[in-house]
């Protein structure tokens, strides 16, 4: 075990080695490795002996292939035997010669986890929060059951008005040249949604099916294209056919419709009570939020550069597989929002550094109190997993690790127990 020195704010320097007879099985792979390619005179090609190759090459033509073989191994075991925490990839460098004989010693310097002091976490002020359901939270909810199971209807007998939805084609121009992204054809708007440009919807208020209408706006300054921002445009509209949302009638039928239950007064009770279920894990969870937080902010904590950034990088991955659920990539996100990657990790960074000292704190709380997961809370765990995804426990267990099910566990259970001792006076 070499010596760990701290050469900078979160950064150490050590050395390690790997033995002359570990680099010998090294070249020996990396003769395994390159033979095939080399050819000798008097050999057939990959049957030449690595004596023989060495002697003709000199016995370097090994060592680089040799030593990245032999390097990762020898790395990980002495950051396990110097209890060292990497958050970086290392710098490393070869100190002193190459020896078959002597093997190879390396120096290393990596940023690694902050240390730091846990401030007050036990009996923290914080605030409790509490959601009430309240009817108009249960009419909203009816509401949406009903536009949900709505209907559209053509209408024919009269102009366009607020909340129709207009069937359109249409065409932008500036200056008498249209534009790129500027062209429609049967085209669903709903007048009074605010899709379009302010002043689009308005100006086909009171036409008729079959109207061809000459649609004046200036685009906003704000606009995502910068060739369009603030410009007047006009569009060519045409009505094809207008439509209106019918809703069903709010009565015991809809009720009988829409769900189990033969009554509307029934289906309320059951809305109630789903929302009411809702509400309390969504306090549950801001309580915890505030906990969280007070613990947090009572905790200094030097966080280094590399664990914000690998951080964003993640937030970063996770929102562009969101963003491909919707149709869309990050690339095509940014170039509509006139965003660069470095404004997007910009705009992560807050939350980034945010979720680091939320983890760092939550793990080092965990092991001042011992706080570890069970056998049973595991086997829980797994078997809630499986019938979440529909899947076999076993067939989980391919894909999640037991240490990171006991690692949740754990982080939930330090949760509970800052909540659990938390001042809510």
């Amino acid at each position: 075990m070499s010596t760990v020195e701290k050469v900078d704010k979160n950064v150490v320097s050590f050395e390690f080695a790997v033995s002359a007879d570990e680099f010998e099985k090294g070249i020996e792979k990396a003769y395994r490795k390159n033979v095939g390619k080399i050819n000798i005179q008097g050999f057939r090609k990959g049957k030449a002996p690595r004596k023989i190759i060495e002697k003709y090459y000199g016995p370097e033509i090994f060592y680089e292939d040799a030593i990245n073989i032999v390097l990762p191994d020898a790395y990980d075991k002495a950051i396990e035997e110097n209890n060292i925490f990497p958050v970086d990839q290392p710098e490393i460098d070869i100190k002193g010669e190459i020896s078959k004989d002597n093997g190879i010693t390396f120096t290393a310097k990596v940023t690694v986890k902050p240390e730091f002091e846990l401030g007050q976490y036990k009996g923290v002020k914080a605030s409790k929060v509490s959601h009430r359901t309240l009817k108009k939270d249960i009419d909203a909810e009816i509401e949406k059951m009903r536009e949900r199971n709505s209907r559209m209807v053509s209408v024919e007998d009269r102009p366009v008005q607020k909340d129709d939805i207009a069937n359109i084609d249409f065409e932008g121009f500036c200056d008498g040249v249209a534009f790129k992204g500027g062209k429609g054809k049967n085209y669903d708007l709903t007048i009074g949604s605010g899709q379009f440009i302010p002043g689009f919807e308005d100006q086909l208020i009171g036409k008729n099916i079959g109207d061809e209408v000459d649609v004046k706006v200036t685009f906003p300054e704000e606009y995502h294209a910068e060739e369009l921002k603030g410009r007047d445009a006009e569009f060519k509209v045409k009505i094809n056919s207008i439509k209106v949302k019918e809703l069903p009638e709010l009565d015991d039928e809809f009720a009988k419709d829409v769900s189990e239950f033969d009554t509307l007064e029934e289906l309320k009770k059951d809305v109630k009570e789903k929302l009411s279920a809702a509400g309390k894990e969504k306090a549950a969870h801001e309580t915890e939020e505030n906990v969280i937080k007070a613990v947090c902010d009572a905790t200094e904590i030097d966080i280094p550069e590399a664990m914000i950034n690998s951080q964003i990088d993640k937030m970063i991955r996770d929102f562009d597989m969101q963003m491909r659920y919707q149709g869309l990539n990050l690339e095509q996100y940014m170039k509509y929002t006139g965003m660069t990657l470095d404004s997007l990790k910009e705009q992560f960074k807050a939350d980034a550094e945010k979720n680091v000292k939320t983890s760092l704190v939550l793990e080092k709380i965990c092991e001042a109190e011992n706080i570890d997961a069970s056998d049973k809370e595991v086997s829980k765990e797994y078997d809630e997993m499986a019938e979440q995804n529909g899947m076999k426990v076993e067939d989980i267990k391919k894909y999640v690790s037991e240490d990171d099910v006991k690692e949740r566990i754990k982080t939930r259970n330090t949760i509970k127990f800052l909540v659990d001792n938390a001042d809510f006076k």
